[in-house]
């Protein structure tokens, strides 16, 4: 990618986006194009092309998707499949139509079979079920993957996929039903030490074991990728380290300061009883992960506290 060139990043208000899109400007990167869902309705299919035909981006980062924790992937199965599917159908074929350069697809690491081997590998899609909780929206991202191949194959585009970890980081979502481990649990460890709570309860047993990254190195990899990975299969991209929610939830509670107890509300669902990703592709293409668990919340919370009547209500 040039200095002047029109880039596209789709999504730009959420946590991946926005983690891109600060990346871009470091790297003096100025001619960014961006548009609101209420500017710019992706599910929409004429409108994405009246938005292409009028922008004509050289390059696009599709971060754009509907999102959510188990309890948002499990309730509305339908519009996750749906939202996904158009969003990413109307944005990949205007690429080729407009002759993009490059489009980076962004998907998610729940792609993977349930009871695929650990650590993950690429080549382990596609070779068994998926988890039943997020089946439509790993479907959804599956089918922009295949569609990426499918458009390299067919059409020459330069279409890449990479498969984020679990993220977390700066402006993530907290809402309180909606919104995955991570973020949910500094949200109830914050309000507990603020109320003075004797307790925090905690949903499952805390025994799945969990890969978290922080949205910044993601960014970092996706501008790496973008600029230096060009080949036909997607990429894992994560730290190759995990921990389980145990673990994670007493990083948490130390880094928030709250000192009550945890209580384990073993009637609700674990998941997937692991989930890390094998990094090895992405280690080879030349990429590493810099930002460590305990410094990537610590850093989360300050962007949390200092924000928290704005990401509290989301």
């Amino acid at each position: 990618m040039e200095k002047n060139s029109k880039i596209y990043v789709a999504g730009h208000r959420g946590m991946v986006g926005s983690a891109i899109v600060r990346k871009l400007n470091k790297e003096g990167f100025s001619n960014i194009v961006t548009k609101t869902s209420s500017e710019l309705n992706l599910t929409d299919q004429q409108a994405v092309a009246s938005f292409f035909e009028r922008e004509k981006p050289d390059y696009v980062f599709l971060a754009a998707a509907k999102v959510g924790g188990i309890l948002a992937n499990n309730v509305y199965r339908g519009q996750f499949l749906y939202e996904n599917l158009m969003i990413q159908n109307n944005v990949i074929h205007q690429s080729y139509v407009h002759k993009v350069k490059k489009l980076m697809f962004l998907g998610s690491s729940c792609i993977y079979p349930k009871m695929a081997p650990q650590p993950l590998k690429e080549e382990y899609l596609l070779t068994d079920t998926l988890e039943p909780t997020n089946e439509p929206y790993a479907i959804a991202k599956i089918s922009g993957i295949k569609m990426c191949e499918a458009y390299r194959d067919q059409y020459g585009c330069n279409f890449i996929s990479a498969m984020p970890t679990n993220l977390y980081g700066y402006n993530d979502n907290y809402h309180p039903k909606n919104s995955h481990v991570l973020p949910a649990l500094l949200r109830k460890f914050h309000e507990a030490k603020v109320n003075n709570a004797p307790t925090v309860e905690v949903w499952g047993s805390g025994s799945p074991l969990r890969e978290f990254m922080f949205v910044d190195d993601l960014a970092e990899a996706c501008f790496y990728l973008m600029q230096n990975y060009d080949g036909k299969q997607f990429v894992n991209v994560g730290t190759g380290v995990d921990l389980s929610i145990k673990e994670l939830a007493e990083t948490i509670k130390e880094v928030v300061g709250f000192e009550g107890e945890l209580v384990w509300d073993s009637s609700k669902p674990d998941g997937t009883p692991r989930k890390l990703m094998d990094v090895s592709k992405l280690h080879q293409a030349g990429w590493k992960h810099k930002v460590e668990l305990k410094e990537g919340i610590s850093l989360t919370y300050q962007d949390f506290i200092k924000n928290v009547d704005v990401l509290a209500e989301r």
